[in-house]
């Protein structure tokens, strides 16, 4: 699907250009589910879309009884894995809060993900919101061969899914996130993983962007030369190896990968490399992500910024 134009302002929905999913988020707001079991029913054997619209959907359904409505009235399998993305949201959000209720939502989190993944057993989505989860207890699975620092993680639960879909973009992504310092694992640890994973995707997947996602996550501002990173010759010789194999592919997405292209383009303009991070901006359109961006400052200011470098408008004051 390609983006439509950039017209002046950026689009921060996470829908983008999945305009059945912008749809259906509006009536998600109005408390109605009717259509998000029909947008989420057309996807079962599409798990890609799957998971990028429950995930959407779940954030707009948190904070009301919508899902509980749904699966107590309609009990069908969209209705129990959106009971469980809106669980596991939940809970997540109360550990990070140290809320009280911490605890009991996770319980109720993990009997939503089994219920789920009884409803559709061949559905990984259930699976990977489970995995979402799995920073909070710090499994422990030894590691397979291959990696230098052998770092121990939720490798069982992440094979499990593997084994429903190889090469699961969020599954992908959740797993990398366990072994950032932020929740408990090291810089080499996340590295490392980075590194695993994506040498063993396709040259033109997505998930070779992970060691992109790990630079940004390990960046740190008062290192000296922080900012020079992207320009040593193996990041930019891995960031043009994306632009080369993936970017081509994004064209026959049925949705614009907004957050991915992102990474590329932020990668590119620090990289110094404007010419072909002019494609990917303009690939992306108009719609635009919080991260990489926010983890450099105002994640619009920072858009801007890396639009300048390469000669494309931005949006204007007011």
């Amino acid at each position: 699907m390609a983006a439509e134009l950039f017209e002046g302002q950026y689009v921060w929905h996470p829908a983008a250009d999945d305009r059945a999913l912008a749809s259906v988020c509006v009536d998600v707001r109005a408390g109605r589910y009717r259509a998000a079991h029909e947008a989420l029913a057309e996807t079962r054997s599409d798990f890609a879309l799957r998971a990028h619209r429950s995930l959407v959907l779940a954030s707009e359904a948190a904070g009301t009884d919508l899902v509980e409505r749904w699966l107590d009235e309609e009990p069908t399998p969209e209705a129990a894995l959106m009971w469980a993305r809106v669980a596991v949201q939940r809970a997540l959000r109360a550990a990070d809060a140290r809320d009280d209720r911490a605890e009991a939502l996770e319980r109720i989190a993990l009997t939503a993900c089994d219920r789920a993944a009884g409803a559709a057993p061949a559905d990984p989505t259930p699976w990977v919101a489970r995995l979402a989860m799995a920073r909070l207890h710090r499994l422990r699975d030894p590691a397979p061969h291959g990696l230098l620092t052998a770092p121990p993680g939720p490798w069982r639960l992440f094979a499990h899914i593997l084994s429903l879909d190889p090469w699961h973009r969020e599954a992908h992504h959740r797993f990398l996130s366990c072994f950032f310092t932020r929740h408990g694992g090291s810089v080499t640890a996340a590295w490392d993983v980075a590194a695993f994973l994506s040498q063993r995707a396709p040259g033109d997947s997505p998930l070779r962007l992970l060691p992109l996602v790990a630079l940004v996550e390990n960046y740190n501002p008062t290192q000296l030369l922080a900012d020079r990173v992207w320009e040593q010759p193996q990041w930019r010789s891995t960031t043009l190896s994306i632009y080369q194999n993936w970017l081509p592919s994004v064209a026959g997405y049925r949705f614009t990968p907004v957050l991915d292209l992102a990474y590329l383009a932020h990668a590119l303009v620090m990289g110094q490399r404007e010419f072909e991070a002019r494609a990917v901006f303009t690939a992306m359109g108009p719609y635009a992500s919080r991260m990489p961006w926010s983890a450099f400052g105002d994640p619009a200011e920072q858009l801007s910024r890396a639009r300048r470098a390469c000669g494309l408008p931005v949006p204007g004051p007011g």
